[in-house]
């Protein structure tokens, strides 16, 4: 399995990591969807603080799986998506 670079940016900070070339689609889908999810929270509330954002962010996220779904992505299959989040996890904790 070749492994390769990946700098992926997550709420104004970068994270290099190294990754398996098949994940790479999905860091750069579960990044922008953070990402997205902080724009979205900072337009609705007056929170400028980014761990602020990013804990409500992984709150939403958290509720999402445990519920068993997501309106922004029906075709992922939510095992695989808790899977790949906690191995992101697992590479920016190394990262850092």
């Amino acid at each position: 399995m070749d492994k390769i670079p990946l700098k992926i940016i997550i709420a104004g900070r970068t994270y290099p990591l190294t990754i398996k070339k098949e994940e790479e689609a999905v860091i750069k889908a579960a990044a922008d969807r953070i990402n997205s999810n902080i724009k979205k929270l900072q337009g609705s509330y007056a929170v400028k603080d980014m761990q602020d954002l990013l804990a409500m962010t992984a709150l939403q996220l958290a509720v999402q799986m445990q519920s068993g779904g997501s309106s922004s992505s029906p075709s992922v299959n939510q095992p695989d998506l808790s899977d790949d989040i906690k191995k992101i996890i697992e590479k920016l904790d190394t990262a850092l």
